[in-house]
């Protein structure tokens, strides 16, 4: 059987393709426009004494990527998870904590979640498998980017089914404050060796925090009959499996609200998911 090809939903919602020319044959390049209010901003009056608000500019992130893909390649496209994650990086860049930070993105596909963290952050660790030209992506939509990086921004191959990791990227992961992924599950082995990375992180120095966004993706079976998100209880099963077998530091899990600004130009579907984990290190 022939491995189904699946395109990103976002693709229909809005006009975001260019009439711009790919680097490489068969992909497009789209921009995503979002809002990006100044930080840390005081009240101030105009000459007749009204209150002067201060308008967000209007930004847009360059992406070169492929419009469909087989599954195994879905990290070549852009997918609704990651506006997500961009708002809540924005909203935390505004409140200043990402301020002096190392970020570590899992399966940055594209980077667009990465740039919006380099935005704030110290550094930014860019990752995903070296597989199908997407490292090579990353950093040219680096180069389109460039304006928004105000960050030291590297891109390093990171495989979740490779928890061996050599003695550069250990002494990386050792320093990183926050991790982020986006839609990063979409198959139970994939799901399974995720967590197992996650786990492997999150107990390396910390303290540590994940965020992590994902859209449930509901399909009918028989056996329940009923629409379920298979991927999606696979990873709430492994989580809480994982969070109670760590012998160096102690988790606290939770599913934050989504009543945060929406900056990006997305629809913000009832399916959309965000989950913070921390680590903090056992007290002997």
């Amino acid at each position: 059987m022939p491995e189904l090809t699946v395109t990103s939903e976002i693709y229909l919602e809005y006009e975001y393709q260019t009439k711009h020319k790919p680097i490489k044959d068969g992909n497009v390049i789209s921009e995503f426009p979002f809002l990006l209010p100044k930080g840390n901003s005081t009240v101030q009056y105009d000459e007749d004494n009204d209150l002067d608000i201060e308008r967000p500019q209007k930004e847009t992130i360059r992406i070169e990527h492929s419009s469909k893909t087989k599954i195994a390649l879905v990290g070549l496209q852009v997918w609704r998870g990651a506006f997500l994650l961009g708002d809540w990086l924005i909203h935390l860049g505004l409140k200043g904590e990402l301020r002096d930070t190392t970020v570590l993105e899992l399966g940055a596909g594209t980077g667009l979640t990465s740039f919006v963290s380099a935005i704030y952050a110290k550094t930014v660790i860019c990752t995903d498998i070296d597989l199908g030209g997407i490292l090579d992506l990353i950093k040219l939509n680096k180069r389109y980017n460039e304006r928004l990086i105000k960050s030291q921004f590297k891109v390093m191959p990171l495989d979740f089914k490779n928890t061996s990791w050599d003695t550069n990227l250990t002494n990386v992961i050792k320093d990183v404050d926050i991790v982020i992924a986006a839609d990063v599950i979409y198959d139970d082995d994939v799901t399974a060796a995720f967590i197992s990375t996650v786990q492997k992180i999150m107990n390396t120095r910390p303290p540590k925090t994940l965020y992590v966004v994902l859209e449930k993706r509901y399909v009918f079976t028989i056996e329940h009959m009923e629409s379920i998100a298979p991927c999606y209880e696979t990873f709430l099963s492994l989580l809480d499996k994982v969070k109670t077998e760590n012998v160096h530091s102690t988790w606290k899990v939770e599913q934050l609200p989504l009543d945060f600004p929406k900056y990006f130009t997305y629809e913000r579907v009832k399916e959309l998911v965000l989950w913070k984990i921390t680590s903090n290190p056992v007290i002997c």
